[in-house]
């Protein structure tokens, strides 16, 4: 099962080199592999509709307990079918869609990349896995919208659906680890077990904020709901795949997977009601101010969103119902319809609904799977729409207040879909046929297969309720709840039935959104253009904000005046030596410093040899040189007398190792520098003002102060030697290497020395860049004087 999420990713590689040997039927070829997903997937049906779960997990960090798990259940398999089944209809039409394109081959790879994250999303059973994945939907989409990266609009569009759905990554990688610290496991099919654990625990409140931003910003909930629209830059295939079944389904699967162990408080119930029915009306009204036929349908996404949002807040098996039939409903008529909307800009060359009329005629096909998949929009009888609007209504019939509401807002939001749904139907291709920019003319096989297939599944679905009921309404209910839920999934009508009515009510309000459309949106767009900021807005000044705040930081921090960098590097490790040593110890660092008495004592001078002397000399002497050096050179050199005293320190206490490693630091540090200021004046003396003199003296004296009294802090108390000894213990039979002091260097803090060794090397390139650097000066050549022409 883990080949599933694998698989994808396998063929985006390949993707490319095929499409250089197989051309126009690349799209062809690649659309066996989601179908191949899609016939495995179903090889488990039957044992998940027997109420069997099927787990692999896999080690993945065994020092950390932590595993690679996969799940599926009824909840997975119904995703994971959706994804495969619509992702193959979505290559095969993108071959068509994109030929002649120069980047197809490109588009494949990403688009695959794209399915494998999804796959591996709602296939992962681990917290960790799942947010690897969810981070990998961020990146493909980003790539996927920004595929026309040289339009600006695209490029806008794909960075703010990034930054967007990126804040909801953290917070859900904030809201594992919390669940993982509170439960004690990273698998979701774990936690069912804990039962009322985290809705008991103090930090039931942050868990749930963390995975509610995650679920709103990936499902584009109000008031995150604006990227959706602008991810429209994306080409049609894109819009088909991600806005119908993946992306913005996966802060729906995520709330529903949670449900079992965050659901059934107040909390949940009133957020996911509140902002789901808010986001249901905003998307339909919004759809209604448009008149591009992408821009209509991902209006009706956002809203669509929305309502299975609310359906899982409600958490009633009535309404979970409902957003299982609803979610592939949704799948199957808004896939339909993006590539429906797709074969119409193709082949005409627009896709505004005020400038299209009559294409029935000309594109016969495409009109019937606009029709087909329109229908299970609307939700009329024999569709499988039919049935998730009726279970919505069932659980609101109990005369509660709070339900009625919720009723009322079902009703009006699926009246405007409906409405909606009739303007994508009716405006493009019934009436008298108009001029467009292209002839219109039926698209290739390959843009047909998608639509007509998915628009008449949404009709063969719906004359199944049996098959629906039992195959996908009951596990996925069962792995949500925890109890299946009862299907009564049928055909027969009954007259007498509130359902019905409230149905019948539902088209009539459709009707009625039809016939208004023109006035109801020319008052959307007054209300709309009146309005000074809104979130699209917001975002914009939120970031070009961010931006120039960025800008300003970095010109107060990278300023170019070395000795101010200087100055702050010191006073931050003066503030890092006194800092720990006032908090920790308050002023008992005072006693050892008053007691210098005994240190002189403890440190013997007069034991030292004539050598020994030398060497403290020759310290003392390179210290004062450099404090009172004449030129720039003299302090180089200095500053080596330095540390070759101390190498020489290293030598004589009996660590030769260091001793050389010292060495060679000192050799190299004084050719850099003096290879540096090759170019400089090295015989002149810097002329510094006394304030200067005033401050980095202060400075120096404060670190050495501050180092000094560290230091007899470390000696004044016990010496723990477990490092050193394990050190010495495994040095050779782990490492093999008697060199203490490399084993370590290579070894133990290998990772450390390695970054150590890449800013060396970048610092050393670009010295040497600066090095190479010639002043060039252009000279501009006198103009010749112009001949005057002689009088003929």
């Amino acid at each position: 099962m883990a080949l599933v999420a694998v698989v994808p990713f396998v063929a985006a590689l390949l993707a490319p080199f095929l499409h250089r040997f197989t051309g126009r039927f690349t799209g062809w070829l690649l659309a066996l592999v989601p179908a191949a997903i899609f016939v495995f997937l179903l090889s488990f049906v039957e044992r998940v509709v027997g109420g069997e779960a099927i787990k692999v997990s896999f080690a993945w960090v065994p020092a950390y307990h932590l595993n690679l798990s996969f799940y599926l259940d009824g909840l997975s398999l119904v995703f994971a079918l959706t994804i495969s089944g619509i992702g193959a209809l979505i290559v095969l039409y993108s071959g068509a869609y994109l030929e002649g394109h120069r980047h197809q081959g490109r588009f494949f790879t990403f688009m695959l990349a794209f399915m494998g994250a999804m796959l591996g999303l709602v296939l992962a059973d681990s917290l960790l896995a799942l947010f690897l994945f969810w981070e990998l939907t961020s990146v493909t989409s980003f790539l996927l919208i920004g595929f026309d990266h040289g339009r600006q609009a695209s490029r806008r569009g794909a960075i703010q659906a990034l930054v967007i759905t990126n804040i909801g990554g953290m917070a859900l990688l904030a809201g594992a680890i919390l669940v993982s610290q509170i439960a004690g496991t990273w698998d979701m099919s774990a936690l069912r077990e804990t039962g009322d654990l985290l809705r008991q625990s103090g930090f039931y409140g942050l868990v749930l904020f963390c995975f509610i931003v995650a679920a709103f910003t990936k499902s584009a909930q109000f008031p995150l709901h604006f990227w959706l629209p602008n991810a429209m830059e994306a080409p049609t295939p894109v819009s088909a795949f991600l806005h119908s079944a993946t992306m913005v389904q996966a802060g729906v699967y995520l709330l529903a997977r949670m449900t079992p162990v965050l659901g059934g408080t107040q909390v949940w119930t009133t957020v996911l009601v509140v902002f789901g029915g808010l986001t249901l009306i905003w998307g339909g009204l919004g759809a209604l101010k448009q008149t591009d036929l992408k821009q209509i349908l991902a209006q009706t996404t956002i809203a669509s969103l929305g309502l299975l949002v609310l359906l899982i807040g409600l958490g009633s098996e009535a309404s979970i119902a409902a957003m299982v039939v609803y979610f592939v409903a949704h799948a199957f008529y808004k896939a339909a319809l993006f590539m429906v909307a797709g074969a119409v800009d193709h082949e005409t060359g627009t896709r505004d609904i005020t400038v299209l009329r009559g294409l029935a005629d000309k594109m016969p096909v495409t009109f019937i799977a606009a029709a087909l998949a329109a229908l299970s929009m609307i939700g009329l009888p024999l569709t499988i729409g039919y049935f998730a609007k009726e279970e919505m209504y069932l659980g609101l019939l109990s005369g509660d207040p709070t339900q009625i509401a919720t009723l009322v807002i079902l009703v009006v939001g699926n009246a405007l879909l409906a409405g909606v749904a009739m303007l994508v139907m009716i405006r493009p291709f019934l009436g008298e046929a108009v001029p467009t920019p292209r002839e219109p003319h039926e698209a290739p096989i390959a843009m047909l297969v998608g639509p007509i297939l998915l628009g008449g599944l949404a009709i063969v679905a719906g004359i199944l309720p049996e098959w629906l009921g039992h195959d996908v309404l009951q596990p996925a209910s069962l792995a949500i709840l925890g109890r299946a839920v009862e299907s009564h999934l049928s055909l027969a009508l009954d007259f007498t039935s509130l359902l019905l009515w409230l149905s019948v009510l539902t088209w009539l309000l459709g009707i009625a959104v039809y016939r208004q459309a023109d006035g109801a949106r020319t008052v959307l767009r007054r209300i709309d253009n009146a309005m000074r900021w809104n979130a699209d807005t917001v975002f914009d000044d939120v970031m070009f904000g961010l931006i120039r705040f960025s800008g300003a930081v970095t010109r107060f921090l990278h300023h170019g005046r070395l000795e101010l960098y200087l100055v702050v590097v010191f006073g931050a490790l003066a503030l890092a030596l006194f800092g720990p040593l006032l908090v920790w110890s308050g002023f008992d660092w005072l006693v050892p410093a008053a007691d210098l008495g005994n240190w002189w004592i403890r440190f013997d001078l007069s034991s030292l040899t004539f050598y020994e002397w030398g060497v403290v000399l020759l310290a003392a002497a390179g210290l004062v040189v450099v404090v009172i050096s004449p030129t720039r050179l003299t302090a180089i050199l200095s500053l080596g007398v330095q540390g070759t005293a101390l190498a020489l320190i290293f030598l004589l206490f009996g660590a030769p190792d260091l001793a050389f490693t010292q060495f060679m630091i000192e050799v190299l540090s004084v050719a850099v520098l003096a290879f540096v200021m090759a170019r400089l004046n090295l015989d002149r003396r810097d002329a510094r003002p006394p304030e200067d003199w005033l401050r980095d003296g202060s400075i120096a004296l404060v670190c050495g102060v501050g180092v000094t009294l560290m230091l007899m802090q470390v000696l004044s108390g016990t010496l723990d030697t477990r490092l050193s000894d394990l050190f010495t213990a495994t040095s050779v039979p782990i490492a093999h290497g008697h060199n203490i002091v490399n084993v370590i260097l290579v070894d133990y803090r290998g990772f450390d020395t390695l970054g150590e060794i890449s800013v060396v090397m970048g610092a050393g390139i670009a010295i040497i860049a600066l090095m190479r650097v010639r002043k060039v000066v252009q000279v501009k050549k006198p103009r010749a004087p112009r001949k005057r022409k002689e009088p003929a």
